[in-house]
């Protein structure tokens, strides 16, 4: 089965994953998707395939004679989608012998345009996968396991050396707790790639420090006939929270190693207000300066206002994984040189985001992450390639090819 034929079943299922939940996983219908998986890994012949409690997957093909002392690497994907826009219902539109111009969405009165995605000319003559404008399409991350299980198959069916592959699905990395229940020891693997990122020729080793930041804001409410002294507006002192932020420091404006503050949610009253934010910096330095600006303008409001009136609440999420892979190169190196044997040039570039493996990386699986051939990621404009998926399952065999034959 070609990749994007497993893929286009997988968007099928509704995997959307819940920043407010407190359960593991966050949302019930993750498991669909899970259940659905160790049924095809069972049929394609992995052994010990398993889902637990929390739904994670996993799976693995053992070494073949020779090779039990080579590298044991995994390859991981996330199964739920992000919350930020409608992952339910989705219908994609399959554009063959794609023209590289403007495509409408459907009906939806959006249009994919070369003026936002100037990529799309270089995507001209591929098969074009699409939504419909209503949906996401659940490229992220759902193109990775495709492409895992079509790469895993190959290796199955083919007859050539390999040292022991491991693959798991993890649930909820979306709302930033994909590793939360992953089992490190079990997974059993010395180094590992997530296969969760953009463009299919792309290497990330870099990824920002990220939080979640919440304002919460008590108001005064008064009738405004007599407001005059009394009334504190929760909704007037939300909107000067986010003024005293650099304005130009928002991911609109910023590219590469720049971080910025997002706002990802508000509402108010005159009662209360809640502003929430991520934040994100390449570097540790900056991140932590970021934090302390949030916390310096709680204090301000709070001296100006009244105490009490601002609470702020951050929550890390993840670190930037470079100081655990530069360690261990080679996993860098020798994605290159799988790209490479494929006739393609690497693109190696810092992730501007973060992944299960900057989590896993600290948790002792020092884990980089591979492109999935996917674009405008978390919300209508989501799109893939069926050529460029194969790229990525290519790219993946080469891989466990060249640890079949690495001494470590």
């Amino acid at each position: 089965m070609k990749a994007y034929e497993r893929f286009l079943n997988y968007v099928k299922v509704h995997t959307t994953s819940d920043d407010y939940s407190d359960t593991a996983p966050t949302t019930s219908c993750q498991f669909d998707l899970a259940k659905m998986l160790v049924k095809e890994m069972q049929n394609l012949g992995l052994h010990n395939v398993r889902l637990d409690e929390k739904c994670y997957v996993y799976g693995e093909i053992p070494a073949t004679a020779g090779c039990e002392d080579k590298v044991s690497l995994g390859f991981i994907a996330h199964m739920d989608t992000t919350p930020d826009f409608c992952g339910k219902n989705i219908k994609p539109q399959i554009i063959d012998n794609y023209n590289g111009k403007d495509l409408p969405l459907g009906n939806s009165g959006r249009m994919l345009s070369t003026k936002y995605f100037p990529h799309l000319s270089d995507l001209k003559g591929r098969t074009l996968i699409t939504t419909d404008g209503t949906t996401l399409l659940g490229a992220d991350n759902k193109a990775g396991i495709a492409e895992i299980l079509t790469a895993c198959e190959h290796i199955l069916n083919g007859n050539k050396p390999h040292g022991r592959i491991a693959v798991a699905f993890t649930p909820d990395e979306e709302v930033g707790k994909g590793a939360d229940g992953f089992d490190v020891k079990d997974f059993g693997c010395d180094f590992a790639y997530t296969v969760d990122g953009g463009y299919e020729c792309e290497i990330e080793y870099e990824n920002f420090n990220g939080c979640d930041a919440k304002f919460e804001i008590q108001g005064i409410n008064v009738h405004p006939g007599t407001a005059k002294n009394v009334m504190i507006n929760a909704s007037l002192l939300a909107m000067e929270i986010n003024s005293l932020l650099p304005g130009v420091e928002i991911p609109g404006y910023t590219e590469e190693y720049e971080g910025f503050y997002h706002l990802t949610r508000m509402e108010g009253t005159v009662e209360k207000a809640k502003l929430e934010y991520i934040v994100r910096d390449h570097s540790k330095e900056l991140y932590e300066i970021r934090k302390n600006t949030l916390k310096h303008i709680a204090k301000i409001m709070n001296e100006k206002y009244g105490e009490e009136t601002v609470n702020i609440t951050i929550t890390d999420r993840y670190a930037n994984m470079a100081e655990l892979i530069k360690p261990h190169f080679h996993l860098i190196e020798n994605a290159e040189s799988a790209i490479r044997k494929i006739g393609l040039k690497p693109i190696v570039k810092p992730i501007r985001g973060g992944t299960d493996g900057a989590r896993l990386s600290y948790m002792g699986l020092p884990c980089p992450n591979l492109g999935t051939g996917g674009y405008g990621f978390h919300g209508p404009y989501e799109h893939i390639t069926a050529e460029g998926m194969e790229v990525c399952v290519s790219i993946i065999q080469e891989l466990i090819k060249i640890y079949s034959e690495y001494e470590h």
